[in-house]
C-alpha cells in the first residue's frame, strides 16, 4: 500500500506541458481513481502534494527584485488558470508576492529517488544554482536550489523552455477540497485572469 502511494504521489507530481501560457490543460495529471478507496487515497496524497509544493514558507532569494507596475497587486484575488496541482485549476488565489524574473520549465531527477519529473513549471532564475543574470537556454543542465518539491533541492535538471515574466507567490483554496494552500511558489501572469 505504501508502494502504491509512493508511485502515486510521484506520477502526480510530474508536470506535463510545454512552456508559457499555452494549453493550460496539458499540466492535468489523469487520475486512475474509479472508486472511493482510490478517491480516498487520492485526496490524502493530494494533501500531501500540497504540503511538500509549498512548505508554507514566504522565504524567497534575497536577490530576487519585487515587480512593479503590476498586472495583479499583492492582496488581490485572480482565478488560476493554471493546473500545476491537482485542484489548482480554476481556484481563487490571493497574490502574496510579485517578482520580475525568468521562469524556467525544467526537468529534474528528484533527489529522493524515483523517476524524472518532466516539465515541471516553474523554477526561476534565482533558484538555480549559479546560474547569473543571464538568460539560460534550453538544454542547459542546471541544479537546483528551489525546494518546492521533495526531492527537489540540489537535484540536477534540464532547462526545457525560459519565460521572462512577472512571478506570483499566491495563496489558494484547490477546488479539490482539502486544506489552504499558502505561499505556492510560482504561478506567471498570464496563467491568472482578474476576478
Amino acid at each position: 500500500m505504501k508502494s502504491k502511494l509512493f508511485l502515486l504521489s510521484l506520477s502526480a507530481t510530474a508536470i506535463i506541458g510545454l512552456s508559457g501560457c499555452g494549453n493550460d490543460d496539458n499540466d492535468v495529471v489523469p487520475s486512475n481513481s474509479k472508486n472511493s478507496t482510490n478517491q480516498k487515497m487520492d485526496q490524502s496524497t493530494q494533501k500531501k502534494l500540497n504540503m511538500e509544493k509549498n512548505g508554507s514558507s514566504a522565504v524567497v532569494p534575497k536577490s530576487l527584485k519585487k515587480a512593479e507596475n503590476l498586472a495583479f497587486k499583492i492582496g488581490d484575488i485572480a482565478k488560476i488558470k493554471a493546473n500545476h496541482m491537482p485542484g489548482m485549476k480554476g481556484a481563487e488565489a490571493e497574490i502574496v508576492g510579485a517578482f520580475n524574473t525568468n521562469a524556467y520549465v525544467v526537468d529534474y531527477k528528484p533527489t529522493s529517488g524515483g523517476p524524472e519529473v518532466k516539465n515541471h513549471k516553474w523554477v526561476i532564475q534565482e533558484e538555480i544554482k549559479e546560474a547569473g543574470s543571464g538568460t539560460l537556454k534550453p538544454g542547459t543542465p542546471v541544479n537546483l536550489e528551489a525546494a518546492h518539491m521533495k526531492g527537489m533541492k540540489s537535484a540536477k535538471a534540464t532547462i526545457v523552455s525560459v519565460e521572462p515574466t512577472t512571478v506570483y507567490m499566491v495563496n489558494y483554496t484547490p477546488t479539490t477540497g482539502g486544506p489552504k494552500v499558502k505561499n505556492h511558489k510560482w504561478v506567471i501572469e498570464c496563467e491568472l485572469e482578474k476576478k
